[in-house]
């Protein structure tokens, strides 16, 4: 079963989707690079400088590319290739890819690689992921522009921060929690692995604002991951 699913999660035409979205992210990236150097003297910058920046981004995307790596290896085996390439090449949030395919084929009533995971439930998993981020793209596409107004504003009253940062949290939890007490249900193995994730999670965010520490929090997601995968081993 899950052989087939993979023969056509890596299909050709899933390929040739994956490398059209993908290089449509390559070409936005060289054209903003070669706008931001151009208007870079109208602002004052050497071309030193540009040429410092450039490197600085680049080598800052390192530490939150290599903290994807760990969930996209995770994927490639659940999802194939080209959908990883895909989802992450655009969102870029593997938290909410895992989750997005994790409810997509629990909706068609399978688990991710388990043995009951179809070909239907690897399709419905990928339109959940696709158009879950669809939202996202396209209120960047109708109201970029609004978005410093809503941000004034925002910033203006506390209240309102404090309003967004708690909704937004509240559904990162309800998500995590839905996922979370499935896998609870099944046994105590599962259990403990939660219960252990759970726990490992606040103590690596407090070592990374103790220490100031930006890039463990971009490697928290990958390292909870190892550390269910240590545990499940070593109980199971």
């Amino acid at each position: 079963m899950m052989e087939q699913v993979m023969q056509i999660a890596n299909s050709f035409p899933l390929w040739i989707f994956a490398s059209l979205v993908a290089g449509v992210v390559i070409f936005q990236a060289i054209i903003f690079i070669r706008l931001a150097s151009k208007t870079s003297s109208s602002i004052g910058m050497t071309s030193q400088e540009v040429k410092a920046a450039i490197r600085t981004g680049a080598i800052s995307s390192l530490g939150p590319s290599l903290a994807i790596v760990i969930v996209v290896i995770s994927l490639l085996t659940l999802i194939g290739d080209p959908v990883t390439l895909m989802r992450i090449g655009i969102i870029g949030s593997a938290a909410i890819e895992v989750v997005g395919a994790s409810i997509g084929s629990q909706a068609a009533g399978a688990e991710l690689g388990a043995a009951n995971y179809t070909a239907m439930a690897f399709t419905t998993a990928v339109w959940v992921m696709c158009l879950g981020g669809l939202g996202w793209l396209l209120f960047v596409l109708f109201f970029t522009k609004s978005l410093g107004k809503i941000q004034d504003k925002a910033i203006g009253k506390t209240k309102n921060v404090n309003t967004l940062k708690l909704v937004s949290t509240a559904a990162m939890l309800g998500a995590f929690g839905y996922l979370g007490t499935g896998e609870m249900v099944k046994g105590l193995t599962e259990s403990i692995v939660l219960v252990v994730a759970f726990i490992s999670m606040p103590i690596i965010m407090w070592i990374a604002n103790k220490f100031n520490l930006n890039w463990l929090k971009e490697w928290s997601l990958g390292l909870i991951i190892i550390i269910g995968l240590t545990v499940g081993y070593i109980i199971s």
